[in-house]
């Protein structure tokens, strides 16, 4: 599939899970829903973090855990996404880091001829006590990434970020000193989190960057017993809600949610001529 023609407004779909130990289940309904956002149109799909396993038990998942090139994910995803003939954003895969002395958290952006146009690795790790009792020590298993990623997509250039990085602005902002006008926020937010701080948070990161923010989310109870908020989120560059998923745990056919949303370049357009963060910054000439 080709970059859209700029008079095209081309669709993205947010597909929502409740994934869990089974990576060939996962695996089957990622195809499902891939194949239906093609049929219906979209230009591409977007999955949510650790689409294809999410298991906080780091013993029973280690066996699946390998090095890109040993692991079988990529290319499957690679498959789904030529089958279909639709650019495809993995969410996000548990793999084991070159060095083999972490795990990594990896999307991968693919296009709808199967190749791997982008990687991106988690930045911030999730270490973090909650009001709710939930404690999480993402960094005891994982290494953090240390690259930003823009890549050109039938939807736009989109800037690459994964759930915990949602905190941290100064990305965001580096994502678009990099040309990125449309984002991605795959996530597995907790219940607790969600429901204080992820549309604010998306939002936000809306408005700041006049970039479309794309969140496809994992949602409600898992096989290894965590909960996840749900509500994947589509935001134009005002800031505005152009779709979003209900809360529901496998709510929809084959156990996924698909979301659709037009991605309209005007809209980013009009917002950045409106509001020229940019231009101001320049004139100013302050570094902060």
């Amino acid at each position: 599939m080709e970059p859209a023609s700029p008079t095209s407004t081309p669709t993205a779909a947010l597909v929502q899970m409740t994934s869990g130990i089974d990576p060939a289940a996962n695996l089957a309904t990622i195809d499902r829903a891939v194949g239906d956002a093609a049929t219906r149109g979209a230009a591409m799909a977007f999955l949510p973090e650790m689409s294809l396993l999410l298991d906080r038990d780091r013993t029973r998942s280690a066996p699946y855990i390998l090095r890109e090139g040993e692991s079988a994910w990529p290319a499957a995803l690679q498959e789904i996404a030529q089958r279909h003939g639709i650019w495809l954003h993995s969410g996000s895969m548990p793999l084991m880091s070159e060095d083999g002395a972490r795990r990594v958290n990896r999307s991968h952006v693919i296009a709808a001829d199967g190749r791997i146009a982008a990687r991106y690795d988690k930045i911030h790790m999730f270490d973090v006590t909650l009001p709710s009792g939930e404690n999480w020590t993402e960094s005891a298993a994982y290494a953090g990434g240390e690259a930003v990623t823009v890549v050109d997509t039938p939807i736009g250039r989109l800037g690459l970020s994964v759930c915990y990085d949602l905190r941290f602005p100064e990305l965001y902002r580096t994502l678009v000193d990099q040309g990125a006008e449309v984002i991605a926020v795959p996530a597995a937010f907790t219940v607790s989190t969600g429901e204080a701080h992820w549309h604010v948070l998306l939002r936000a990161r809306a408005i700041e960057t006049a970039c479309h923010v794309l969140a496809a989310a994992q949602a409600g109870t898992h096989a290894d017993g965590r909960a996840t908020f749900g509500h994947s989120l589509a935001v134009d560059p005002w800031g505005k809600l152009l779709a979003e998923a209900t809360a529901g745990n496998r709510s929809g056919d084959g156990g996924y949610d698909l979301t659709l949303a037009p991605i309209d370049a005007g809209a980013l357009t009009k917002a950045r001529q409106s509001i020229p963060l940019a231009r101001s910054r320049a004139v100013r000439g302050i570094q902060l």
